[in-house]
Parts: structure tokens; C-alpha cells; sequence
């Protein structure tokens, strides 16, 4: 029974392209738009999460704040941190190793062209072993630094895959300028999805130091918590012993303190905000859409009154009219959905396309199967829905009348 009804109903709409068509324009530019804005923030989410780097959700980020203007952590600082502060927060009870972290900016030369860019460095020892693990740092081409390597440093991937920089890649090997000093090129980086790690130039403690003449100040202190269901309380515990090395009160402090979760949580929570935000607008267009329906309804129950009247003639019930319109209507939203699912995974795909090619991330394009299947069913309900007055008008219509009409 339910099969004919469907048969009629799509009869019924391809009797009427046009008008079927423009009707369900208002539906498939609403699906399309909450599938592709919800595919895009996801995207956008991986792409975001993807720059912070650390792999592991047990270490806690500590740098001086103040920054005055754009740069690297530490950049414009006043107060700066010093190996001393890490020393002391390793000392803590909650605190398995802690390491500083020096990111300074400089100049790269090869092939005669010069660029501008971060340098990182790589601590000695123990020390080394547990930064290559936080950030994941996996060899492409070459190999790791090791304790003693002078002169020598490791790229990011895009130094090795981009020509655009340097007129042609830079390959294991080769021998490029830092600050006019000589380094050879002993290793690449796998690629990280990562604009900040892919661009990164890996060096020895030491000889940044030299070249930089840096002293005692850090940029970065990263410390390991013992347990991760410590973290909290390591929190507050390297907050305390900071506020009484700077001699500052709680409020006021000059430094931040940060875990991965917490990042990632304000990142999820903006991006969430906004996805709901777009949704609620895109929503307007597909509440057009359900009204259009509703017209078009109403205007092919007047239209096929003689109709009606012969079908409850011959024995038709006011429930199978019902069905019959009900269905109709609902079958508009679903083409709709289907029309709207197809448009807005092809701009989802696309903008994280554009994204990974902007930001330099490998994302994704994250249209789950759950957002189809709901957005196309979504659309049948709308439709449907959209449809009961329709229905139950062309249900309660008088035989009689519906056949002189």
C-alpha cells in the first residue's frame, strides 16, 4: 500500500518540475548549508587541533606573558623565565621531568635566497628523548640530532616539499646559512599537518645559544606530569612555586600555565559556538523551504479537488487521501535533502581542501555518516511535517463538492 502511495506521490511531482523544483530550492540551500558549515567546522577543528604539536595529553606548557606584539612564546616579555624556574618545577612532587624550550627567530639562506623564520631548540640527554616523544617528531629523510652535533640541524617537512621559498627544496646534505653561520641539513621531519612544526628549523641547546647569544632566559618550560589525573593539582602546584620565585600575587601573575586539554576545550567550545550560531541561520532558509512546501501543497490540493472527489468515489478512505498528500510532501523534502547533502559535502570537502592548503594541515574532510543519515531524514520530516494541513484539507474534502469543483 505504502509503495503506491509513493509511485503516486512521485508521479504527482514530476508532473510539476518546475514548480516542484522551485519549491524545494529553499530546502536543499538550508541541508546544504548545515551540512557543509558543520563539515567545514569539523574540518576546521581537526585543522586547528592539528597546530598544537603535542602529541600527549600529560604535559603542562608554561611561558612568561606580556607579549607586546606578535612573535614567538617569550617574544617581548619582560620578565622572562630562566632554567632556574624549570629546576625548581621539577623539584615538585607532581612533576616527573621538566625542560626548557628556546624559540627564537632568524634568518635562512640557501641557494641565494633568504627567508625568515623559527628556530627550535633540542635539549641534551634524557631530555631529548622526551621532547622527541611529546612533539612526535618522526624522521622523513636522514636522521635525529644527537648530543654533540655542531653545526648540524633538522628541517620541517615543507623545507624539503616547497620549492617556492628557495627556488628548489633543501635536501639531506645540504649546507644553508643561519645568521651566516654554516649548518648542514642532517635530517627532515615527517610531515605534521603542522604550519608552525612543518616550518620549524630543529637545533642543539648549545649551539642556538652561541649563535644567538642567549643567556640563562627561556622561552619555554614543558613539565610532565607524574600521573595524568595529577594534572590539576600540578597546575596549581607550578603556579604556586612561580608566583614565589617572581615575587607575585595570585592575580597578578606574569607568566601562564597551561594543559592540553584546557586549549583544546576553548578551541572546541569557540568552534562549536559558531557552528551552532551558522546553523540557526541556515536554519531561516530551510523554514522558507518548509513553507514553499506548504504553498505548493495547498495550491495541488485546490488544483486536484476532481481528482480527490473521484478517488473517494470509488472507495477511497480520508486516511489514504491523507497518506497520499502527507507523503508527497515529505517526498519533496527528502529530494530536497538529498540535493542539499550532495551540494553541501562537495563545499565541505573543497573549503578543507583550501584550508589544508592555507594553513599547511592534512585534515580531513569530516562528513560523518550520522550528519547524512540525519540530514536526510531530517528533510523527509520536514517535508512531511510541512505537509499535514495540505494533507488533512485534501483528507476532509467533500466528494461531492471536490467532483463539481
Amino acid at each position: 500500500m505504502f509503495r503506491d502511495y509513493f509511485r503516486i506521490a512521485w508521479q504527482n511531482i514530476k508532473g510539476k518540475r518546475l514548480r516542484s523544483w522551485l519549491t524545494l530550492i529553499g530546502v536543499f540551500i538550508g541541508i546544504a548549508a548545515v551540512v557543509s558549515l558543520i563539515g567545514l567546522g569539523e574540518g576546521l577543528r581537526s585543522a586547528v587541533t592539528s597546530q598544537f604539536g603535542i602529541s600527549t595529553t600529560d604535559v603542562i606548557t608554561i611561558q612568561a606573558s606580556g607579549i607586546s606584539g606578535a612573535g614567538p612564546p617569550g617574544a617581548g616579555v619582560v620578565n622572562q623565565l630562566t632554567q632556574k624556574d624549570a629546576d625548581a618545577i621539577e623539584r615538585l612532587g607532581t612533576v616527573d621531568i621538566s625542560i626548557v624550550r628556546l624559540i627564537r627567530s632568524g634568518k635562512l639562506e640557501f641557494n641565494d635566497r633568504v627567508g625568515f623564520g623559527l628556530s627550535m631548540s633540542t635539549p641534551d640527554g634524557e631530555a631529548r628523548k622526551f621532547v622527541n616523544e611529546v612533539l612526535d617528531i618522526k624522521i622523513l629523510e636522514g636522521r635525529l640530532l644527537k648530543d654533540g652535533d655542531v653545526n648540524k640541524i633538522v628541517l620541517g617537512y615543507n623545507f624539503y616539499a616547497k620549492e617556492d621559498n628557495f627556488g628548489k627544496p633543501i635536501r639531506v646534505g645540504n649546507t644553508v646559512l643561519i645568521q651566516d653561520e654554516k649548518f648542514q641539513v642532517i635530517g627532515i621531519t615527517d610531515k605534521k599537518g603542522s604550519f608552525i612544526f612543518d616550518n620549524i628549523v630543529h637545533m642543539n641547546e648549545k649551539p642556538l645559544k652561541d649563535l644567538l647569544d642567549i643567556g640563562d632566559d627561556v622561552d619555554l618550560i614543558l613539565a610532565r606530569v607524574k600521573d595524568k589525573n595529577l594534572m590539576s593539582k600540578a597546575k596549581v602546584d607550578i603556579e604556586k612555586v612561580l608566583r614565589k620565585r617572581r615575587d607575585v600575587k595570585l592575580g597578578e601573575e606574569d607568566f601562564t600555565v597551561s594543559t592540553p586539554e584546557a586549549g583544546l576545550r576553548t578551541v572546541n567550545s569557540v568552534l562549536t559556538g559558531v557552528q551552532v550560531f551558522i546553523a540557526m541561520i541556515a536554519s531561516i532558509s530551510i523554514i522558507v523551504g518548509a513553507i514553499g512546501i506548504i504553498n505548493t501543497m495547498l495550491t495541488s490540493v485546490l488544483e486536484r479537488r476532481r481528482q480527490i472527489g473521484i478517488m473517494k468515489s470509488i472507495g477511497a478512505r480520508n486516511s489514504d487521501i491523507f497518506y497520499l498528500f502527507f507523503i508527497e510532501s515529505g517526498l519533496m523534502g527528502l529530494i530536497g535533502g538529498i540535493i542539499g547533502v550532495i551540494i553541501g559535502s562537495g563545499i565541505a570537502y573543497m573549503g578543507t581542501v583550501s584550508l589544508n592548503s592555507l594553513i599547511g594541515s592534512t585534515t580531513n574532510p569530516q562528513i560523518s555518516i550520522t550528519l547524512i543519515i540525519s540530514a536526510l531524514l531530517g528533510s523527509f520530516l520536514i517535508g512531511a511535517i510541512a505537509g499535514v494541513v495540505p494533507a488533512l484539507r485534501a483528507a476532509t474534502q467533500n466528494p461531492v463538492e471536490a467532483l463539481r469543483g
